[in-house]
């Protein structure tokens, strides 16, 4: 898992890994309207609303959905049952040429298998007509592959980048215009009508796929707002006669009530990231906020971020947290929680809770994971960390010619198809007898399909977000759109908002040293008398160029 010091921007799911990336630099990145050109070192900032102008005309497919949930925006509408008929939405083969194409993806957990040895990947390639050969990664240590890639710049025709490692490569838009192709010309208006699922995306995701004025690459967009969510073991909090923390002090309670080393159980995993959002430490940009008289403020220099600091250290102090995952083992804190038992609340991305109980819940039918519903540690309202940036980013090679981009997008637009679609039902689902069993409700994966589908094409494409249907957990749609529709009033307002940040590279290269400092302090390796010169480091290291860059990016309207 990421390392959970960082804000709201720079993690998505619970498929995150956050580590800093260095990139090779050849060219300056654009700055507002109004700035000088400055060294792309010490950071840009681009206003997105300039560029209209670029970005594909928003068409949606008639597919005659109606939501059994409806979702306060950005939260998706939800779908509890699966279209009784489907269409198929691309009638010709996207892949041409025949000619193998290259993919890089993350994965967490254990990889699927290559494509010779996997039925889902062979059956998909059938559909496409050209077949995508997929280099998969672990998603903890992708930051590292990225890294060496993009310095060597050698990548593969079709690379995904995750928000939040964007967010963490110094130099990034200098990267992507020597490496990437440039999409503004085969997707900008009208011309984007060849790719009609592409069509389909918010305008909103494709104004954050500008990189140097112009439109780089195609955006994933997100499936609800929250980076990070608090679930917990219910089955097991009801087996001990305990309800939901509601509060701080209840969540401590719990924690000790739970926490039994010699059978095995703890209270936690790394919930940093939590603390912090009950603590109402800023997560905007990373942990950015304004103060009263308009200066920016890092989290690491508020008494929010101090308090968290405390409670999350004492938690450690007090062995409420899984002894592998303290000695950062490698332990995968996911398995420890939904499988084992030995963890009762974990913090993960919400795109955990499904896929855990889905699969989980065959071998524990009690199994029953929820969110713990955000609260406030020092009263008013919670804080919720949140935005609607895009999960991920497809980037094509540059250099492969007019004929192979047109190519790969056609592959990537029949990728993101969406539910009410054949297509959206292989991706998803594999081959019916094989990955999937056709129910009165829907498909149902099956062990083959939990072995075999890693979200392969999902990772190189995007689709018009919904929650659901899925018919094995069939009360989760309405309780993740409950909660979602409940946190939602509670997002953190972003200052920035509109405004695409470069952060200086100093400051980039920096983060990661700085969060391991403080992982230092949590985990009782480094006092907490240290964390005033850890701060004075970090604003010493990028930090007092990071707040230049934000307060002469301001919106006019938060000046």
């Amino acid at each position: 898992m990421t390392s959970p010091n960082s804000g709201a921007g720079a993690s998505r799911r619970n498929f995150l890994g956050l580590v800093s990336l260095g990139a090779a630099a050849v060219a300056g990145g654009p700055l507002l309207a109004g700035c000088s050109e400055k060294p792309a070192g010490s950071g840009a900032a681009q206003n997105l609303d300039k560029f209209a102008d670029l970005l594909p005309a928003h068409k949606d497919l008639a597919l005659n959905l109606t939501p059994d949930v409806k979702g306060t925006r950005p939260v998706p509408d939800g779908y509890t049952k699966y279209p009784s008929t489907l269409v198929d939405a691309i009638t010709d083969k996207p892949g041409t040429s025949g000619a193998q194409v290259t993919a890089m993806t993350p994965a967490w957990g254990p990889a699927p298998p290559g494509v010779a040895q996997n039925a889902y990947l062979q059956a998909v390639n059938a559909e496409l007509g050209t077949p995508v050969n997929f280099t998969i990664q672990d998603g903890v240590t992708y930051a590292d592959k990225l890294n060496a890639m993009l310095g060597a710049r050698d990548v593969p025709e079709l690379l995904c980048v995750p928000g939040w490692e964007v967010e963490k490569v110094p130099r990034f838009s200098e990267a992507a215009k020597a490496i990437f192709e440039d999409l503004t010309d085969y997707l900008k208006g009208d011309t984007v009508n060849a790719y009609p699922m592409l069509a389909t995306f918010p305008t909103g995701a494709w104004r954050n796929a500008i990189w140097n004025e112009r439109l780089m690459a195609v955006p994933n967009p997100t499936d609800g707002p929250f980076p990070w969510a608090l679930f917990a073991r219910k089955d097991m909090l009801d087996d001990r006669g305990l309800a939901i923390p509601k509060n701080l002090d209840e969540l401590l309670t719990v924690a000790k009530e739970v926490t039994d080393p010699a059978k095995k159980v703890w209270a936690f995993s790394d919930i940093f990231a939590m603390i912090q959002m009950f603590h109402k430490v800023p997560g905007s940009k990373g942990g950015w906020r304004l103060k009263s008289d308009g200066t920016p403020e890092f989290k690491y220099e508020t008494p929010e971020f101090r308090q968290a600091l405390e409670v999350m250290a004492k938690i450690y102090k007090d062995g409420l947290v899984h002894p592998d995952l303290v000695a950062s083992k490698g332990a995968d804190a996911a398995q420890l929680f939904a499988a084992n038992g030995q963890v009762v609340l974990h913090q993960a991305g919400v795109g955990m809770w499904q896929g855990a109980q889905a699969e989980h819940q065959k071998v524990n039918p009690k199994l029953n994971i929820q969110p713990v519903p955000i609260f406030s540690a020092t009263g008013g309202d919670p804080l919720v960390w949140g935005d609607d940036e895009p999960i991920s980013y497809t980037f094509v090679k540059k250099g492969l010619g007019k004929a192979r981009v047109e190519e790969l997008l056609r592959i990537i637009n029949w990728c993101s198809a969406p539910m009410g679609t054949q297509e959206a039902q292989l991706r998803d689902y594999g081959v019916e007898g094989k990955h999937h069993t056709r129910t009165p409700n829907g498909p149902v994966k099956t062990e083959l399909a939990f072995k075999e589908i890693g979200n392969q094409y999902f990772f190189i494409s995007g689709r018009n977000p919904t929650i659901g249907p899925y018919p094995d957990t069939p009360n989760y749609v309405q309780d993740l759109v409950a909660y979602s529709n409940d946190m939602v009033k509670y997002l953190e307002k972003d200052p920035w908002d509109g405004v695409k940040l470069e952060m200086p590279a100093k400051y980039k290269a920096n983060q990661v040293p700085t969060e391991d400092k403080l992982t230092d302090v949590l985990r009782g390796r480094r006092p907490l008398s240290d964390v005033d010169s850890i701060v004075q480091e970090w604003k010493a290291n990028g930090g007092e160029e990071a707040r230049q860059l934000l307060a002469g990016s301001l919106p006019k309207a938060n000046r």
